[in-house]
């Protein structure tokens, strides 16, 4: 039986394990920990603290935020990924193709995240681009909600050939506002029925498929005044007419799209009353522990399954696989800035 986790997600401040952090990871409300760019220096180093990690609290969930393009934590010793715009662009151009490489990629980003010592990413991001929000942008695999739901699912499948759980984000759609939900509250005001043909087609296609899901920081207002994340009628939509079983992540409750639920331990209970399974608290030490001592003797099982389950791979052992070789060379060029000879 998958063990019980507390549902409090935090952050470290270094590329190593402080005192202070050693105590608070051993806090029983803390089910695991999430890394930054501030915290990895190599693939080799990040291996290093998930096993410093783990020695002191083996069944905690370590995750990372690690899309490709601009959000992509670790750079030393992986492969670079490009946007996944970049694999849209690709798959307009070539469907079947396509397809095959986004499930490459997904396959690719599993092993080397496995490799590290990690659990999982928040990946993929399955918000639809319409062109106005600048935080989300090249992040999102396409402007069409068709082709990121094709995208998404073949993104997932080789997530899951690798042995590691998919996270989709940010539900039900970040891509229709401007704001951006880590500095003010974005409002979406679009109807139910908008959402529903084009934002919400990849989370609906998914939900049977997708481990986790991360709710967007943002009101839609003619559906709640409150933010999805802190929403009984959103999440109640994602687990009841999606049929969603996975984990739900809170996103940053230190963001400034959270602010409107109160301080930090009120922004714990709406989150955990909505529905959410786990909370992110970042770069907000107080505040983290706050959140924790407001959640004490909480537990959810829900995070525990997206454990990574195999043996874990060896990064130096990765180049002998032919799959890895060949979809680390086309990643490369893709992620290559410079301009290429004629």
């Amino acid at each position: 039986m998958t063990q019980p986790l507390g549902p409090v997600m935090l952050d470290l401040e270094g590329p190593s394990l402080g005192a202070g952090e050693v105590r608070r990871l051993r806090d029983p409300a803390v089910g695991g920990v999430i890394l930054f760019a501030r915290n990895v220096e190599s693939a080799d180093q990040v291996s290093r603290l998930c096993s410093a990690i783990r020695r002191q609290r083996p069944e905690l969930l370590i995750a990372v935020d690690q899309e490709g393009g601009r959000v992509q934590r670790i750079r030393q010793g992986v492969t670079r990924l490009p946007p996944m715009a970049k694999l849209g662009e690709y798959f307009a151009a070539a469907p079947p193709e396509g397809l095959a490489l986004t499930r490459d990629v997904g396959w690719l980003l599993g092993m080397e995240m496995a490799a590290c010592g990690l659990d999982m990413t928040f990946a993929p991001v399955l918000d639809v681009d319409i062109g106005l929000s600048s935080v989300i942008g090249d992040r999102s695999f396409a402007s069409d909600p068709h082709a990121v739901a094709a995208l998404g699912e073949a993104f997932i499948i080789g997530l899951h050939e690798a042995g590691m759980a998919a996270v989709g984000k940010h539900f039900p759609g970040h891509g229709g506002v401007v704001a951006d939900s880590h500095r003010e509250l974005p409002v979406d005001t679009r109807s139910l029925a908008e959402l529903k043909a084009r934002d919400l087609v990849p989370f609906t296609r998914l939900a049977g498929t997708l481990d986790g899901v991360m709710p967007a920081h943002v009101v839609y207002s003619t559906f709640d005044r409150r933010p999805a994340g802190f929403s009984p009628g959103w999440l109640g939509m994602l687990r009841e007419s999606l049929g969603f079983k996975g984990c739900i992540f809170s996103d940053d409750l230190s963001m400034a799209g959270a602010s409107e639920a109160g301080g930090p331990a009120a922004r714990s209970e709406a989150a955990l009353s909505a529905g959410c399974d786990m909370l992110l608290v970042c770069n907000d030490p107080e505040a983290a522990s706050e959140v924790a001592a407001a959640c004490s003797g909480r537990q959810t099982r829900r995070p525990g399954k997206l454990r990574y389950g195999r043996a874990r791979p060896e990064l130096d052992a990765l180049p002998a696989l032919n799959r890895w070789r060949r979809t680390h060379a086309r990643l490369e060029a893709l992620s290559d800035p410079r301009p290429k000879a004629v």
